[in-house]
């Protein structure tokens, strides 16, 4: 039976959430789109008049097409040239999903999205429902075809393998962003020493080029070396401006609710570089280069006027 405009509706209106839902899960705004219009197929082909709560439908359909695309997404990891990263969202992206909570804030975050690819499938939609869509264990454990204790335990496991990722502590916004600010001073000084002191000493920085923009296989991790790394990233070169047609403009955002430096060239991004922050100072830097993961990016920003750039990088 064909879809009346209130079916149609009803599925519109549940878009947005299922689309956030299947971001946390997959990393990738452009598969969250195509995991959330294959749910409306299956809606459509579905006998809507018989299914008693659409939304409980939905999210099933939903959340096992994802589970089916992380299967293959962790083969297609194995041969992914580089460092694999999120694709990172900017501030008002409503993929971004619900905010009202620091747990659904922080199950957003960039660091969280890392850290969430070291779970199992199954342990990354238990707690992607529960942490940040609050849906009891007993949904979830229809949701899955688990029972209520298995739910209950798979996302106790999760979210201590989270916990156990994270910085010790959070800063508030305006910390934040004094600091990056503080970090973008020290990076174009041309010295090591005050890069040194805004790190703690175990900082990492990660890269994602994907095979199409430069970034190191491996991440740099320790405060000298992230540092020094920090310091010949932000160097002008004639080089550097070859490479990438010119010299971008560097600004201080928000990207998954966390700081972060964006860097455009002629409107479109680049570059974003997310900050995890926590007491004793930056914790890690993860960098998205892969013009692939930056259309979204380069769409939100052209949407917006960000005035002029904080410094210019090369």
């Amino acid at each position: 039976m064909p879809l009346t405009m209130t079916d149609v509706d009803r599925f519109e209106a549940a878009r947005p959430r299922l689309e956030a839902i299947a971001y946390r899960l997959l990393g990738s705004a452009s598969e969250a789109e195509d995991a959330a219009q294959e749910t409306f197929l299956r809606w459509q082909a579905a006998d809507v008049e018989r299914i008693d709560v659409p939304e409980a439908w939905l999210t099933k359909v939903l959340t096992n097409l994802c589970l089916n695309q992380l299967g293959s997404a962790r083969a297609r990891r194995e041969t992914y040239v580089g460092q694999w990263l999120p694709e990172p969202l900017l501030d008002g992206d409503r993929m971004l999903g619900p905010a009202a909570t620091a747990e659904q804030r922080e199950s957003v975050s960039y660091a969280v999205l890392t850290l969430m690819e070291r779970l199992t499938p199954n342990e990354r939609a238990v707690y992607v429902l529960r942490e940040a869509f609050d849906y009891a264990h007993r949904e979830i454990a229809e949701i899955l075809d688990l029972s209520e204790a298995a739910s209950q335990q798979i996302f106790h496991r999760a979210k201590k393998h989270i916990a156990e990722g994270r910085a010790r502590a959070e800063v508030d916004q305006a910390t934040a962003r004094r600091i990056v600010e503080e970090f973008l001073t020290a990076a174009t000084s041309g010295r090591t020493e005050p890069l040194v002191r805004l790190l703690t000493a175990d900082a990492i920085a990660v890269g994602d080029g994907g095979g199409k923009v430069p970034a190191r296989a491996r991440a740099f991790e320790g405060a000298v070396a992230v540092a020094k790394f920090m310091r010949g990233l932000f160097k002008p070169t004639e080089s550097k401006r070859t490479l990438v047609g010119g010299s971008p403009g560097v600004y201080v955002t928000t990207a998954n609710g966390g700081p972060a430096v964006v860097a455009v060239l002629d409107g479109r991004v680049i570059g974003v570089m997310c900050l995890e922050i926590g007491a004793e100072g930056i914790v890690a830097f993860r960098n998205q280069v892969n013009p692939d993961k930056l259309e979204r990016a380069t769409e939100a920003w052209a949407a917006v006027d960000h005035g002029e750039p904080l410094l210019s990088m090369f």
